[in-house]
């Protein structure tokens, strides 16, 4: 029993602190940057989405109620952070949880990864997502999509994307709907028509009722996290000046996602113009910050490429092709990360049979 809680006690006593027991000096040092402080980044680059998401979530009910203005800074993020923080709550206190409760059965130190993943979780899913859905997806992402696999570093598939795969499937009616984008209190009711979930959920002139700055700022219905382009490029401009995400990745997405617009463009079966593709919906908050993920995308630097060029053109595929689901970031991703290693095999076999034609002598 004494050993079972050694993990937790450990990942308590070096949250705050670096280990006494760190190599201070040898050939083997590299570089003074470790997990936490990676883990820490991506945290911080999250804070400008989440705050304006907040904020978002009170303007978007003031909206709705017809009350209240943008000007209402405080007021608007105050309400929107009472919102927000019991999933904030929920997805810390049952991801860590589980996190503790394998690190002690395996007896091993418990990993600072689910701290972003913890981050996560609440801004990709709708603001009224009942606590004991969120309680119950997010014990199935960290049990059979990270523990199972050995936990941090070791895990297949993003463990927040697989706690929103979790509700799309097994809730559809919580996570789709003309008012869930929309926080209430029970006492209130909304006209029918005041909004849909997301601009990617209206026909072509009702999302050009949002317009294109709206969409840039932010300032439309949308799951917490997703909807500021500015706050998330924000986000990006950390992680790449740090050189914690890959630009790779990034660029190819982008690509990815312009070449399929733009050939719906020409075919004329896109309701939106292809660059107006990368700032609705999920793509630019995906982009940024799920389909860097050093552990579950292409480690190859061709790979990452190939990975990211794949995502971004699978998801438009999925917004213009499956009416069924508006959205296509989160599917994409996930087959990117199944697809991942597959990338990094080609790529890596690809360069070895290359050399050793150079290699072999001329017959």
């Amino acid at each position: 029993m004494k050993k079972f809680w050694i993990a937790t006690k450990d990942a308590f006593a070096t949250f705050l602190h670096v280990p006494g027991t760190v190599t201070l000096k040898g050939a083997h040092v590299r570089d003074g940057v470790d997990l936490k402080r990676i883990m820490i980044i991506v945290v911080i680059a999250l804070v400008p989405a989440a705050l304006f998401g907040m904020w978002n979530v009170g303007y978007q009910h003031q909206l709705a109620t017809g009350g209240g203005t943008a000007a209402n800074i405080l007021p608007n993020w105050w309400w929107g952070f009472l919102k927000v923080l019991p999933l904030y709550i929920v997805a810390y206190a049952v991801g860590l949880f589980i996190e503790f409760f394998s690190s002690g059965l395996r007896g091993e130190e418990v990993n600072e990864g689910y701290l972003v993943t913890g981050f996560l979780i609440p801004l990709i899913v709708p603001v009224t997502t009942p606590l004991w859905m969120l309680a119950l997806a997010v014990a199935f992402a960290v049990i059979f999509g990270k523990e199972v696999f050995g936990g941090t570093g070791m895990n297949i598939w993003n463990p927040a994307l697989l706690t929103r795969a979790f509700l799309f499937f097994s809730y559809p009616s919580a996570m789709s709907g003309s008012q869930v984008w929309v926080a209430k209190r029970a006492s209130e009711s909304f006209a029918d028509g005041f909004t849909g979930a997301t601009p990617l959920a209206l026909d072509g002139a009702a999302q050009y009722s949002n317009t294109v700055w709206s969409q840039f700022l932010g300032t439309i219905p949308g799951s917490v996290g997703e909807t500021s382009v500015i706050a998330i490029l924000l986000g990006a401009c950390l992680l790449l000046w740090t050189g914690v995400a890959s630009w790779k990745v990034m660029c190819g997405s982008v690509l990815g996602a312009l070449l399929v617009g733009w050939l719906g463009d020409i075919a004329g079966i896109s309701a939106v113009p292809c660059w107006n593709q990368l700032i609705i919906g999920g793509f630019a908050f995906g982009t940024v910050f799920m389909a860097t993920d050093p552990v579950t995308s292409a480690q190859t630097e061709t790979g990452k490429w190939i990975y990211g060029f794949i995502i971004g053109a699978l998801c438009i595929t999925v917004r213009l092709f499956n009416p069924g689901y508006a959205e296509g970031m989160m599917l994409a991703i996930l087959f990117g990360n199944t697809a991942a290693p597959l990338i990094d095999h080609c790529v890596v076999t690809s360069r070895i049979n290359r050399r050793a034609k150079k290699l072999n002598p001329a017959k």
